[in-house]
């Protein structure tokens, strides 16, 4: 008799324990917001959609995100928020738990330093910065796997604004040009792959204007103002 009732008190302990544990998690404040652990399935499965706490209506600490595949919870972002205000550490995930991209969010807003790494590696593939407004502005620099630069651009407000310049794989200058709002505009120069210049002139709104040269390994072969589209000189 007395081993049954250690059996039920037992057995009602747990049930309460668990009952208890599952009355901790997703609970409102007594302003209606929501606070401690929070975690959400996705519509009718068993499966996570994303797990975090609050405090008083406000994300703290670490909260983890995950994306369905093959109908099973895979891990693909964390955010780590503090308690001041709404920035978080971001980090996002591949399936295979490798690191795409990590940087800072407010909101929805990407802001400050971002870099994206290239598929299952660790080697840097942009980085880019962004300002308040979750606009690209500053240096934006692209990489080859193998490390080297292959694109130096300026931004201002989300638009190309300043100088451009592409390079080759063994770190030839390919391309030198200005933009403005998006657009090509200003003098530009084109080189081959033995850092020959191929071509120079002048851009106007994306268009080609005033008198371009063209070059055949490294030596003048084309003059033509783009103004009136007229060849000016060429040679065989």
């Amino acid at each position: 008799m007395i081993k049954q009732l250690v059996y039920v008190l037992f057995t009602l302990t747990l049930f309460l324990t668990s009952v208890q544990a599952q009355d901790a998690v997703n609970q409102f404040d007594k302003n209606k917001k929501r606070h401690g652990l929070w975690t959400k399935n996705y519509y009718q499965t068993d499966q996570k959609r994303y797990e975090g706490v609050f405090e008083h209506g406000k994300e703290v600490d670490t909260f983890k995100y995950y994306t369905l595949s093959a109908g099973k919870s895979v891990l693909s972002a964390v955010k780590v928020f503090n308690e001041t205000d709404s920035i978080a550490k971001v980090s996002f995930y591949a399936s295979n738990k490798k690191v795409i991209s990590e940087g800072q969010m407010n909101g929805k807003r990407f802001m400050g330093k971002w870099i994206f790494y290239h598929k299952n590696s660790s080697k840097k593939m942009i980085e880019e910065y962004y300002n308040d407004a979750g606009l690209l502005s500053g240096e934006r620099f692209v990489y080859y796997p193998n490390g080297v630069l292959a694109e130096l651009a300026h931004y201002k407000d989300g638009k190309l604004d300043g100088e451009a310049k592409w390079y080759s794989e063994k770190n030839t200058l390919l391309r030198h040009t200005i933009y403005k709002k998006d657009k090509l505009h200003g003098q530009a120069y084109y080189y081959n792959a033995d850092n020959q210049l191929t071509s120079e002139g002048v851009y106007e709104q994306n268009q080609k204007k005033g008198i371009w040269k063209y070059y055949k390994d490294g030596k003048l072969t084309k003059t033509v103002d783009h103004t009136n589209q007229k060849v000016i000189s060429k040679k065989p």
